[in-house]
């Protein structure tokens, strides 16, 4: 018996290209998918039906209440008003901006019974400035060299705390 020559091939690997990967991979994982959704409903047929759950509701949202000015001196309340005011939106270049944004004089005045009371406030405030700010020439000057907010509420709150302490 004579056998026939064996041909012998080697088979070279073929390169898949990333969507054919991705392709072939997410064939797999949808059987994968398919597969344990049946093995659910196999283990849970059993079971009996489960009532619906109940809707849940949202609490109803709660604003606090501003808290009450603690200074009892006209001046020290305007300027502690001026700083919640402020806390609403900063801005510079301006006393007050489309968006409801304020400056420091314009949260001072915002909240001022007249202008006479504004401009004591400012006063106060300049002086609480320049301590530590020397070369502040005016408020709105040191107000538009501000990054951010966080000085000028800081100084509102520092010249309240001044005002009070005058009993002004």
């Amino acid at each position: 018996m004579t056998t026939a020559p064996t041909k012998t091939t080697t088979a070279t690997p073929v390169e898949l290209d990333l969507d054919a990967r991705l392709a072939m991979v997410g064939a797999v994982m949808d059987e994968r998918i398919y597969l344990a959704h049946l093995a659910i409903d196999v283990n849970t047929a059993h079971l009996p039906a489960a009532e619906p759950l109940p809707e849940v509701v949202a609490p109803p949202l709660i604003i606090p209440a501003a808290a009450p000015c603690p200074y009892t001196t006209p001046l020290a309340a305007v300027l502690y008003q001026a700083q919640a005011r402020l806390e609403g939106g900063w801005c510079t270049g301006q006393l007050r901006d489309e968006a409801g944004a304020v400056c420091l004089i314009g949260a001072i005045r915002a909240v001022a019974a007249s202008r006479d009371q504004a401009d004591d406030a400012c006063a106060v405030l300049l002086e609480a400035i320049r301590r530590d700010f020397a070369d502040a020439e005016t408020i709105p000057s040191w107000n538009d060299s501000q990054r951010g907010p966080r000085l000028p509420l800081l100084y509102l709150g520092r010249a309240a705390e001044l005002a009070h302490a005058r009993l002004i």
